[in-house]
């Protein structure tokens, strides 16, 4: 939000912009002055600055193939007292990223050839009732065995998971049992108007469901539906 303001205060102004932004004018001239003058800045911020110094003087000297746990051990053997958190933290913040062995699980294969349902959504993911919109996803976590694949359905009345499946492999028919254990379950009335929302994914086999014609579902698109899980203890804590 500041660079934001810094990038177009030249044409329309702080106070301007900050009566659209959720930000005040006193708020945005503070973080300025804390930027031009360090010594300005808490404890912990002036902290903050030397620690990403140093990490990114570590994560350079390694070729940028460290991630947060070998950065900070350096760190450590170098006689910086700093948790494993902070590092992590300093990183995300700076989007600096080591590399992972092997290959990365993608989650979403668009296939551009394929037909595509009409959005019906249009980024509102909100209900007025029960099983009127569902929308579904699916998430990986890494094991030491491989990858554990979760589809889950939620219901965006309750923002409840209404039905989930998990596999060692992500192909259609696990994706499609998520979506027949939520119509077991919730038993939507017959052309009761409920929509079902999904990605592009070309290997979800969504629209492939005898059940959408069955419970008259009607499946469209989206780019980005929320909730979206990182990994499966997220998942579960969330349900």
């Amino acid at each position: 939000m500041i660079a934001f303001i810094d990038d177009h205060r030249q044409a329309y102004g702080v106070e301007t912009i900050c009566k659209v932004l959720p930000i005040a004018p006193s708020t945005y001239h503070a973080c300025v002055a804390n930027r031009a003058d360090p010594a300005r800045l808490s404890a912990r911020a002036q902290r903050d600055l030397a620690l990403k110094v140093a990490i990114r003087r570590v994560f350079a000297e390694n070729f940028e193939v460290y991630g947060a746990r070998k950065v900070w051990r350096q760190l450590r053997r170098e006689g910086a007292d700093v948790a494993r958190g902070t590092v992590e933290r300093l990183m995300r913040g700076m989007s600096l990223q080591g590399v992972v062995r092997g290959k990365p699980a993608r989650t979403t294969i668009s296939d551009k050839a394929a037909p595509c349902p009409l959005d019906r959504v249009n980024r509102q993911f909100r209900a007025p009732a029960p099983n009127r919109l569902w929308f579904s996803d699916f998430a990986y976590v890494a094991t030491w065995r491989g990858f554990v694949y979760v589809a889950f359905v939620i219901d965006a009345y309750a923002r409840r998971i209404v039905g989930w499946r998990a596999s060692r492999t992500a192909h259609a028919g696990f994706v499609l049992d998520a979506l027949e254990q939520a119509l077991h379950d919730r038993r939507p009335v017959h052309r009761g108007g409920l929509v079902h929302h999904s990605d592009r994914g070309s290997q979800g086999g969504f629209n492939r469901s005898s059940q959408h014609r069955l419970f008259s579902l009607t499946p469209t698109t989206r780019q980005a539906p929320p909730p979206a899980f990182s990994n499966l203890t997220s998942f579960l804590a969330w349900r």
